[in-house]
Order: structure tokens, then C-alpha cells, then sequence
């Protein structure tokens, strides 16, 4: 069984922007959700197509990963609760860890979230002088939530870092 174990943060300036090693436009929608477990659509690239299972609301979750085919997607995203997120992602090597910083397109246009991904989780990644507030574990900042709970939750979000 994969394990993802990742932290989140809101983002400061575009400093980030200089360093960026790769760039992957992703549109994913949540088929089903559930408070601690979701399945999602991902498209990437409009050339790789995902199902993804994840389970658990930790900074650690089990996560079964994919792939299917590029149509079969495109009708799953058709069926999508709530909004199909739209976004970029950059992929920032800093320091040993790769920063995955997503900005948001569409509804969510503005905001600006960095994960990263560890080996464990007393992994301490530094941080970079980009890094703002940490949201790791505030579920309305996860996709699943800006997907599916949109109307309810997005007002409340701060896009400050």
C-alpha cells in the first residue's frame, strides 16, 4: 500500500517562480467524498489520466494511484462533485525535496499552495523564504474541499500567506 505524506503551505510572492524545474497543467475532479477518503480524476497535461484513492486526513494517507484511459477520464470529470479544479503546477527542487506549487486557474484563480512530499514523517524539510503560513491538516485548503465545498468555503479562505 503507497503512502502519501505530505505538508502544505500558502505562498509568498513569485521568488519561486526562478527555480521552477517542471510544469504540468492539471484539471481533477472528486467523484466520490467522504469526509476521511476520496476518489479523483486527474488529467495532466491533457495527455495522462489518473484514479486516485485516498484514505485518511492525516499528514499521512494511504493512496492508490491509476491510470486509465484519457476518455474514460473526460466522462469521470463530467460527473465530477462540485468543480473541476483547474491549476498549474511547478515543481521547485529546494534543499533535497521537491516543492510542488500550485497555482490555481478558474474558480480558485489567486490562490497559491506548496506541498511537499517526505519519506517519513519526521522528515524536516527546510523551508524556503517563499514558505508562508502552514496549512497542513486544514481540510479547506485541500482540494478535495475547494472542489466539493466550494459555495461554503472558499469566502472563508485567506489567500495570505
Amino acid at each position: 500500500m503507497a503512502k502519501e505524506i505530505e505538508r502544505k503551505f500558502l505562498v509568498r510572492g513569485d521568488h519561486w517562480r526562478n527555480f521552477v524545474s517542471e510544469r504540468l497543467v492539471l484539471r481533477q475532479g472528486y467523484i466520490a467524498s467522504m469526509e476521511d477518503r476520496s476518489v479523483r480524476i486527474r488529467l495532466t497535461n491533457e495527455s495522462v489520466a489518473t484514479l486516485t484513492i485516498k484514505i485518511g486526513k492525516k499528514m499521512t494517507r494511504d493512496e492508490f494511484e491509476y491510470e486509465i484511459p484519457i476518455p474514460e477520464a473526460e466522462e469521470l470529470l463530467g460527473t465530477a462533485l462540485g468543480l473541476v479544479i483547474e491549476k498549474t503546477r511547478h515543481k521547485v527542487p529546494f534543499k533535497g525535496f521537491v516543492w510542488e506549487v500550485d497555482v490555481f486557474r478558474g474558480a480558485h484563480r489567486g490562490l497559491v499552495i506548496a506541498e511537499v512530499e517526505m519519506e517519513d514523517e519526521n522528515d524536516n524539510p527546510e523551508l524556503p523564504d517563499w514558505i508562508g503560513r502552514e496549512v497542513t491538516g486544514d481540510y479547506r485548503y485541500s482540494n478535495q474541499a475547494l472542489a466539493t465545498q466550494f459555495e461554503r468555503e472558499y469566502d472563508e479562505l485567506s489567500h495570505t500567506a
